[in-house]
Formats: C-alpha cells, sequence, structure tokens
C-alpha cells in the first residue's frame, strides 16, 4: 500500500499543477471609447479598470431619471461586485454618466 502511494504522489503533483495553471485569454478589442466630459478621467480610472467603455455606451437611454438610473449602477458596482470605487468619486462619475450618457 504504502509503495502505491508513493507512486501515486509524481501524479497527484503533475495534476495538480496543471489545474492550478494560469489560464491565458485574448480580450477581444474594444469597439467604443468614452465620450469627453466633466470628470472623465475619474471615470476612466474607477469604471476602466473593470470594465470596458463598452458597458457604459450600451446602456439604455431611455430611462426617466439619468442621475438616479447612474446613482443606482455605480453603487452596483461598489456593493455586489466589489468595485473599489472611492466614495468621495462616486458624485462625480454619476455627474459624468449623467450629463454625457443620460438622454
Amino acid at each position: 500500500m504504502r509503495r502505491l502511494i508513493q507512486a501515486a504522489i509524481p501524479l497527484i503533483v503533475t495534476v495538480t499543477a496543471a489545474v492550478g495553471a494560469p489560464i491565458a485569454y485574448q480580450l477581444p478589442p474594444q469597439t467604443a471609447t468614452l465620450a469627453p466630459g466633466p470628470n472623465h478621467d475619474d471615470v476612466m480610472a474607477n469604471c476602466g479598470a473593470c470594465h470596458s467603455a463598452d458597458y457604459i455606451t450600451t446602456q439604455p437611454r431611455t430611462f426617466p431619471d439619468p442621475k438616479a438610473f447612474w446613482t443606482a449602477e455605480v453603487a452596483k458596482m461598489q456593493k455586489a461586485y466589489g468595485a473599489p470605487i472611492d466614495d468621495a468619486a462616486v458624485p462625480k462619475i454619476v455627474e459624468y454618466l449623467a450629463s454625457t450618457y443620460g438622454r
């Protein structure tokens, strides 16, 4: 039994190393860029760290209150997805998004 265990150890180590290896993948090129506007740099620094501009530019613009919509979206990014957005930057981000991608 001991010999069986000793013989299996190299196999276990090899399989574990193969499973634990990082996966390499190529991201597709961005198809959108964020429009210029107030606090553009804050949005790029906070939002662009996690997702592409496509996510922002493809949001619907039919919401009745753009500021409320974008406030909720930024809060969702912070609370549900754990985005490391400083609370002081939230009003700047919302201002940009509501004024640039509101209606």
